[in-house]
């Protein structure tokens, strides 16, 4: 594979560096070691400028080429923040947090991102201006929507903003992208039921919710296969269900449906709540109860722009092989900086290695001076020197 000369020296370098990252995992916002670590390699690489606190906890750094006349300027973003959850994998760089591991890969991503920028201020082998995005809080925090809201597009002038997310099962160092819709929005919601408990002995005497909730998980799952047209796609998980007793002899008087909605079009994102309302409702007041929806909005759909997406798969050629990679249903707080960007998002193959949020799960290092040179290739491909 033709990764650039300088990134494959670079390898065992930033693979200390993830190790470290990956053995003090940090959660959503939390990221403050991290941050510091990330904003000390920026400033000792050389970086132009580099600010912290974008979006609380996010580090930006700019890189400017050898001119800047072109005006451009790309964006490269990494995600800093690992899962709660307990690590399984029993390696000698195992995280050290207890309920805390990077099971996303996100230590790689930023690793990667941090190899990327030693080689731009190094080689500075472009005209225009490298923004290198250090994002916190990508899983279930909207870290992107944050540094969004924080104006970071405007203040560091970014015209485009590209992205890499590991992918196991994709052949290792390997890239892989489709144009448009990659992957889905991500909204969660609960249903609060409410009845009238009472002994199990009497249910006339009740409003039992435990009935009220069974007949509306049935009635909600005709919402995609019944309200949807069939060429779109969209899942509709309910994925917990609970009442506010468990006695034998007791009908409570309260439940929670819980679930998320994930779809590949913001119409069918609009649709799907307003149909659990409705029906909710209808079943409740069947069954002479009542119920409120609480929704959580999450992440938009990834959609990759057109032109974007040839550029990166451009340069993932010139780095080596490039596939087309189906939509997936997995969300991205990415597609907050997209909605405000052109740009797009690529898969780097992470091997056989165990899956994404899987407690086994651990980070290539050997894609590491593939991951580099990409990020290096589209600046360079897209502000060639003169």
């Amino acid at each position: 594979m033709p990764v650039k000369n300088r990134a494959a020296e670079f390898q065992k370098e930033v693979a200390a560096w993830r190790r470290d990252i990956h053995e003090n995992p940090e959660i959503l916002y939390d990221t403050h070691r991290t941050s510091a670590l990330v904003a000390e390699k920026l400033k000792e690489f050389g970086c132009d400028e580099v600010v912290t606190g974008i979006g609380r906890t996010g580090v930006v750094a700019v890189i400017r080429g050898k001119s800047d006349s072109k005006g451009r300027a790309i964006g490269l973003r990494a995600d800093m923040d690992a899962l709660p959850m307990q690590e399984q994998t029993g390696l000698p760089h195992a995280s050290k947090i207890p309920n805390a591991m990077h099971a996303c890969g996100h230590d790689g991503h930023t690793a990667m991102l941090l190899g990327a920028a030693k080689y731009l201020a190094e080689t500075r082998n472009f005209d225009g201006t490298a923004v290198m995005i250090f994002q916190p809080a990508e899983e279930g925090g909207n870290g992107g929507e944050a540094m969004v809201k924080d104006g970071m597009m405007e203040r560091f002038s970014i015209d485009e903003v590209y992205a890499i997310h590991n992918s196991p099962g994709i052949e290792a160092g390997t890239f892989a992208i489709r144009p448009g819709p990659i992957l889905a929005s991500v909204d969660e919601f609960t249903l609060h039921l409410s009845g009238r408990g009472g002994h199990g002995a009497k249910p006339n005497m009740t409003v039992d919710t435990t009935v009220m909730m069974c007949h509306m998980i049935t009635a909600l799952q005709t919402i995609v296969s019944r309200n949807m047209d069939p060429v779109e796609k969209a899942v509709m998980s309910l994925t917990s269900a609970e009442t506010s007793s468990k006695a034998f002899n007791v009908i409570p008087d309260k439940a929670e449906v819980r679930g998320t909605i994930r779809t590949h079009s913001e119409d069918v994102r609009a649709m799907i709540p307003k149909r659990i309302k409705e029906i909710a409702e209808g079943v409740a007041a069947t069954f002479g109860g009542s119920v409120e929806l609480e929704m959580r909005i999450g992440v938009p759909v990834t959609i990759n722009d057109d032109a974007a997406t040839e550029y990166a798969r451009a340069a993932a050629q010139a780095v080596g092989i490039c596939d087309d990679v189906p939509i997936l249903m997995g969300g991205e707080d990415f597609s907050f900086m997209l909605q405000e960007r052109p740009g797009a998002m690529i898969r780097l193959g992470n091997g056989p290695s165990a899956g994404l949020h899987h407690p086994e799960y651990d980070f290539n290092d050997e894609i590491i001076p593939a991951g580099i040179s990409w990020f290096a290739e589209i600046v360079e491909g897209r502000m060639p020197a003169a």
